[in-house]
C-alpha cells in the first residue's frame, strides 16, 4: 500500500519521464483490442524483458488508466526469464483514454509503456434519405440525419448506382460522393446523372466497431425537382381596371425563369401585420394566370403575403416560400348602430347638446373617420342642411325653429352609415324614484333605482366628476335598453378618492323622463389628521381632556369612533373607545405625581390617524405636599446654620471680638496689631530706660514709587534691604498723631521687626523689619494689663544708640527679649526665651 500511495500523482504528472538509455526497450504492451463497446471488458499485459539489468530481479508492476490506478494487476515470471503482468477490466467507461504499464524507479513512477483505448458504439442506420434536383446548380443534392453519436471517428459514404428497371437491377456505379467532416448531405453532379432514369442511392456509415447503410432510395433526377419560388408584386393601376372592393387585394407574380417551361401549380398565403393571427393559405391558384384578386380580407388593414410553386402535373418538390409583400385592403363603409339621446340648455332652449355611441353590427365594421348631423327642410326638396361635422362622440347646435328631426351618420373614405334619426319631443314621462348608488370596489359604483310606471323603453346614465366641468367631454354615459332593469354596475373611468356625479334618464317611446342625480364615492379616504387633544383640568388621579371635532369633507369617510391611548413612564398602555360624537373624556385611575403621555386617535372605514402627543404630570397628594415643604424649610435651615457657623469661625475680623487672641509671631499681623492707648492710662517701660511709647508707625514698601525713608543717610538704615520696614517709638502716647497711620490689611506682607540700639543709651531707639515672610497677628487687640508685658512698665527716659551693624547680616540684631511683642510671652516666664 506504500507503493500505492507514492504512485498518487495527477495524470499530467504521469507523461513519460524515461531515464536516456535506461528503460526505453524494456517494457512492451498488449491489449485484446484497442477500441471496444463502451462499457465492455478489456484484457492487458506487460512484460518485462530479461535483459533490463537496471531492475529488481523482482519488480512489481503497476497499472494505471489515464489518472488512476488500476489494481488487480497478475503478475508471474515465464519461462525465458521475463516478468509479465496481466489485467483485465472489466468496463470500459471512457470513450478515450491511455492505459500505462509503469513501475518505481527510485522516488519517482515510470513508464514503461502505453496503449490508447478508445471505447463508442458502431455507427446506426441514416434515416431521413431524401434527394432534391436543383435546377440552378444542375446537381442533385442528398441529405440525411445520421443518428446518435458514436464517440468513434465514423465516415458517411453516399453511394449510388444507374438502373433501367425500378433499381431491383444494378446497372452502371456512379463516383461515391464523400461529403466534408461534420456535414450531413452531398451533391452529385450533372455529368453523372441521367434525368429521366431511375437510380438507386443509399448512405453508407462505417467506424471501427461496424458498418451500417440507410434504406435505398429509387427516383429519376426530374422527379424530384425543386422550383425557386416567383416573385410577388402589387398590380399596376390601370384607368381600364375597376377599383379594388371593400376587403380586396390584387396582386400578380413573375415566374421563375428557368423553369418557364415547366408546369407548375402556386399556392399563396397571408396574415394580418397585427395581432397574433396565423397564416391563412389559399390555393392553388390558376394556372394560367399569373394575377389574383384576394377577397374576404378586414378593410383598412394591413396585410403579408407569400407565395410557392411546384411542379405539376408531374411529382416534383415544393419551392420555399418567397419573399413577403405587404399590401393594405380597402375600407368599406361603416356598418354601425348610433345610440343617441339629446338635451337642451336651460339658458337656450333652442342649444341642443346631442350624445352617440356606435354600436359595431358586424365583426368587421369599418373604420369611422366621422360623424355628421344633417336636418332635411320640408320645403326644399332633395336639400340636405348640415348642423355638425365632428369626430367627438357628441355635439352642441342651435336647431332651427322648424326642424322636429335631425339625421345622424358615420362616416370613412368609402361610404356612410345608415342615416340615424333623432326626433325632438317635447313630450315628458314619469321620473325615477329612489336612486341610490354604491361603490362596489375602489374602480366601480353600482348605481340602482326604482323603475317608474309604466316602464320606460331604456335608459341613459351618465357620470363624471363633480364639480362638472365646462365641457362634457369628460362625461361618459350609455344606454341601457332594458327597460325593466333597476341597476346598473360603472366600471368606465371610475377612479378612487373621486366625487362623481351620476345621472339617469328613463326614455320614451318619443318621450323622455326628467333626469335624476346622485353623488357617490368609489372609495372614500381616512381622515387627514386627528382633533388635538387639550388638558381641561387635572387632580391627584384624574385627568379632564377635551378636543373639538374636524369638520366633514368631502371624499373622506366620516368618522366612526375614536380611540384615546395613554402610557404612563412604565410604558404601561392603558386605552379605550369612545363614540364619533364625543368631544372630551376624564381619565381615571392615574397614579399621583406621574408622568403619562396621551394621543387621540381618529377612526373610520377607510382607516384611521393619530393626533399629536399630549405630556402631562398628576398633582402631588396634600399630606405628602406638607411633608415635602417641612422637610425642605429644616434643610434650607440647617444649611443655613452651618454657612453661618463656617463663616463666624473662618473670618478673622469676626472671630476676635468673640474671644481673645494670644500673640504669636508666627501668626500674626504687625500692622493690623497697633495697642489702643487709653487716655487715662500711661505704661512705662521698667528699667529699660524707654519714653513711652506713644504710636506705632507701619512704613512699607511702595513699588511705584520711592518712600521718604530711603532717601536717609545709609547710616541710619544700617544698609537694610528695600523690604525693611522700620517702627518708630516716639512721643506722647496721650498726644494726637501728626502724621498718617499706615494701615495694613490682612493680606499684606509683613515682615518681623528687630530692635536697634540699646535701651540704656541716649537717643531715640529703631526698631527695623527683618525678611521673614511670616504673617503676623492681623487684628488690633486690647492694651495688655501690668502683670502681661513688662515693656510697658514705667522707666527712666533713655536715649537708645544704634550699634555698628555686622558685615555678616543685613540686620543687626539687639537682644531678642527687647522686641517689644515677644515681652508678652513672658507672663509665663523668660526662662524659655534663653533657648531662642
Amino acid at each position: 500500500m506504500a507503493r500505492l500511495r507514492t504512485c498518487s500523482l495527477t495524470w499530467a504528472a504521469l507523461i513519460i519521464l524515461l531515464l536516456p538509455g535506461s528503460l526505453e526497450e524494456c517494457g512492451h504492451v498488449s491489449v485484446s483490442a484497442p477500441i471496444v463497446h463502451l462499457g465492455d471488458p478489456i484484457t492487458a499485459s506487460c512484460i518485462i524483458k530479461q535483459n533490463c539489468s537496471h531492475l529488481d530481479l523482482e519488480p512489481q508492476i503497476l497499472w494505471r488508466l489515464g489518472a488512476e490506478l488500476q489494481p488487480g494487476g497478475r503478475q508471474q515470471r515465464l519461462s525465458d526469464g521475463t516478468q509479465q503482468s496481466t489485467i483485465t477490466l472489466p468496463h470500459l467507461n471512457h470513450t478515450r483514454a491511455f492505459l500505462s504499464c509503469c513501475l518505481n524507479w527510485g522516488n519517482s513512477l515510470q513508464i514503461l509503456d502505453q496503449v490508447e483505448l478508445r471505447a463508442g458504439y458502431p455507427p446506426a442506420i441514416p434515416r431521413n434519405l431524401s434527394c432534391l434536383m436543383n435546377l440552378t446548380t444542375s446537381s442533385l443534392i442528398c441529405q440525411w440525419e445520421p443518428g446518435p453519436e458514436t464517440h468513434l471517428p465514423t465516415s458517411f459514404t453516399l453511394k449510388s448506382f444507374k438502373s433501367r428497371g425500378n433499381c431491383q437491377t444494378q446497372g452502371d456505379s456512379i463516383l461515391d460522393c464523400v461529403p466534408e467532416d461534420g456535414q450531413s448531405h452531398c451533391s452529385i453532379p450533372r455529368r453523372h446523372l441521367l434525368l429521366y432514369q431511375n437510380m438507386g442511392i443509399w448512405v453508407q456509415a462505417e467506424n471501427a466497431l461496424g458498418t451500417s447503410m440507410s434504406p435505398q432510395l429509387c427516383l429519376q433526377p426530374m422527379d424530384v425537382v425543386k422550383l425557386e419560388p416567383p416573385m410577388l408584386r402589387t398590380m399596376d393601376p390601370s384607368p381600364e381596371a375597376a377599383p379594388p372592393q371593400a376587403g380586396c387585394l390584387q396582386l400578380c407574380w413573375e415566374p421563375w425563369q428557368p423553369a418557364l417551361h415547366i408546369n407548375q401549380k402556386c399556392e399563396l398565403r397571408h396574415k394580418p401585420q397585427s395581432g397574433e393571427a396565423s397564416w391563412a393559405l389559399v390555393g392553388p391558384l390558376p394556372l394560367e394566370a399569373l394575377r389574383y384578386e384576394l377577397c374576404g380580407l378586414l378593410p383598412a388593414t394591413a396585410y403579408t403575403l407569400q407565395i410557392r410553386c411546384i411542379r405539376w402535373p408531374l411529382p416534383g418538390h415544393w419551392s420555399n416560400w418567397s419573399p413577403s409583400l405587404e399590401l393594405r385592403t380597402t375600407e368599406r363603409a361603416p356598418t354601425v348602430r348610433l345610440n343617441t339621446w339629446w338635451r337642451q340648455r336651460q339658458l337656450d332652449p333652442r342649444t341642443v347638446q346631442l350624445f352617440w355611441k356606435p354600436v359595431p353590427l358586424e365583426e368587421d365594421s369599418g373604420q369611422i373617420q366621422g360623424y355628421v348631423v344633417s336636418w332635411r327642410p320640408s320645403g326644399q326638396a332633395g336639400a340636405i342642411l348640415p348642423l355638425c361635422n365632428t369626430t367627438e362622440l357628441s355635439c352642441t347646435f342651435p336647431l332651427p325653429s322648424e326642424a322636429q328631426e335631425v339625421a345622424l351618420v358615420a362616416y370613412n373614405s368609402a361610404g356612410t352609415s345608415r342615416p340615424t334619426p333623432v326626433v325632438f319631443s317635447e313630450s315628458r314621462g314619469p321620473a325615477l324614484t329612489r336612486l341610490h348608488a354604491m361603490a362596489q370596489d375602489p374602480h366601480s359604483l353600482w348605481v340602482g333605482w326604482e323603475p317608474p310606471s309604466p316602464w320606460p323603453q331604456g335608459y341613459v346614465i351618465e357620470w363624471g366628476l363633480s364639480p362638472p366641468s365646462t365641457s362634457n367631454s369628460n362625461k361618459t354615459w350609455r344606454m341601457e335598453q332594458n327597460g325593466s332593469a333597476t341597476g346598473f354596475l360603472l366600471q368606465e373611468n371610475i377612479r378612487p378618492f373621486q366625487l362623481y356625479e351620476i345621472t339617469v334618464t328613463p326614455l320614451y317611446q318619443d318621450a323622455m323622463g326628467p333626469s335624476q342625480h346622485v353623488y357617490a364615492y368609489s372609495q372614500e379616504m381616512a381622515p387627514c389628521h386627528a382633533p388635538e387633544l387639550h388638558l381641561k383640568h387635572i387632580g391627584k388621579t384624574w385627568a379632564q381632556l377635551e378636543w373639538v371635532p374636524e369638520p366633514p369633507e368631502l371624499g373622506k369617510s366620516p368618522l366612526t369612533h375614536y380611540t384615546i391611548f395613554w402610557t404612563n413612564t412604565q410604558n404601561q398602555s392603558f386605552s379605550t373607545i369612545l363614540n364619533a360624537s364625543s368631544h372630551g373624556f376624564v381619565l381615571h385611575g392615574l397614579e399621583p405625581a406621574s408622568l403619562y403621555h396621551i394621543h387621540l386617535m381618529a377612526a373610520s372605514q377607510a382607516g384611521a390617524t393619530n393626533s399629536t402627543v399630549l405630556t402631562l404630570m398628576t398633582l402631588i397628594p396634600e399630606g405628602s405636599e406638607l411633608h415635602i415643604l417641612l422637610g425642605l424649610f429644616g434643610l434650607l435651615l440647617l444649611l443655613s446654620c452651618l454657612c453661618g457657623t463656617a463663616w463666624l469661625c473662618c473670618s478673622p475680623s469676626r472671630k476676635n471680638p468673640l474671644w481673645p487672641s494670644v500673640p504669636d509671631p508666627a501668626h500674626s499681623s504687625l500692622g493690623s496689631w497697633v495697642p489702643t492707648i487709653m487716655e487715662e492710662e500711661a505704661f512705662q517701660l521698667p528699667g529699660l530706660g524707654m519714653p513711652p511709647i506713644t504710636k506705632l508707625t507701619v512704613l512699607e514698601e511702595d513699588e511705584k514709587k520711592p518712600l521718604p525713608w530711603e532717601s536717609h543717610n545709609s547710616s541710619e538704615t544700617c544698609g537694610l534691604p528695600t523690604l525693611v520696614q522700620t517702627y518708630v517709638l516716639q512721643g506722647d502716647p496721650r498726644a494726637a498723631p501728626t502724621q498718617p497711620q499706615s494701615q495694613s490689611g490682612t493680606s499684606d506682607q509683613v515682615l518681623y521687626g528687630q530692635l536697634l540700639g540699646s535701651p540704656t543709651s541716649p537717643g531715640p531707639g529703631h526698631y527695623l523689619r527683618c525678611d521673614s515672610t511670616q504673617p503676623l497677628l492681623a487684628g488690633l487687640t486690647p492694651s495688655p494689663k501690668s502683670y502681661e508685658n513688662l515693656w510697658f512698665q514705667a522707666s527712666p527716659l533713655g536715649t537708645l544708640v544704634t550699634p555698628a551693624p555686622s558685615q555678616e547680616d543685613d540686620c543687626v540684631f539687639g537682644p531678642l527679649l527687647d522686641f517689644p511683642l515677644l515681652q508678652g510671652i513672658r507672663v509665663h516666664g523668660v526662662e524659655g526665651l534663653e533657648s531662642f
